[in-house]
């Protein structure tokens, strides 16, 4: 009944759903003032990058690998992990993916890009838009009964969330962002 409960909020709360009131604005990196030139003048950010729970350790709840083999963050702890909560009926969700992908290529063997799908259909819906080859950097995972994104308190799809190499969150992020501009790769540093 949780799970379904949870399904439920996801769902009625919708992709890009509003950040929480306590988010900041990314700052992005600024170039600096030479004689000549005077410092550019400050950019919009992309999305709100959320700082409220850095420092808390990712969640114990388990989710599932191709094998529906139970895989927790535990896993990928010594590397830092940004794990992506979407789904295939949430368009921002999809059309963040293939930069999620090539963020992945880049940081290979210093960042795990972790899709994890809230689809109810699982593996079914999963395996549609990941077609063999179509992302080959990213091994999708399932939060299948949303026990994964329950206990972080997602609200909305997609939620993106970052933890260092020990596993705590450095960050999270509701929404899409534009993983491929240099002020979201100064934010993954």
């Amino acid at each position: 009944m949780r799970s379904l409960i949870g399904a439920l909020l996801l769902g009625l709360a919708a992709c890009d759903g509003a950040a929480p009131a306590d988010t900041q604005k990314a700052e992005p990196p600024q170039p600096a003032a030479t004689a000549t030139a005077p410092a550019a003048a400050p950019q919009a950010a992309a999305a709100k990058i959320d700082r409220s729970q850095a420092g808390t350790p990712f969640p114990a709840a388990a989710f599932v690998d191709r094998a529906e083999k139970p895989v927790t963050l535990a896993a990928f702890k010594g590397t830092p992990v940004l794990v992506n909560l979407w789904a295939t009926w949430c368009a921002p969700c999809l059309a963040e993916m293939p930069a999620l992908d090539r963020l992945a290529a880049r940081e290979q063997g210093k960042l795990v890009v972790l899709p994890l799908s809230q689809d109810m259909e699982g593996w079914r819906a999963v395996d549609k838009f990941f077609a063999p080859g179509k992302f080959p950097a990213l091994t999708p995972y399932l939060d299948q009964p949303t026990d994964w994104a329950l206990a972080v308190g997602a609200k909305g799809l997609p939620v993106s969330i970052l933890y260092d190499a020990e596993g705590k969150e450095v960050w999270r992020v509701n929404g899409p962002l534009e993983w491929d501009q240099p002020e979201v790769a100064a934010l993954l540093k």
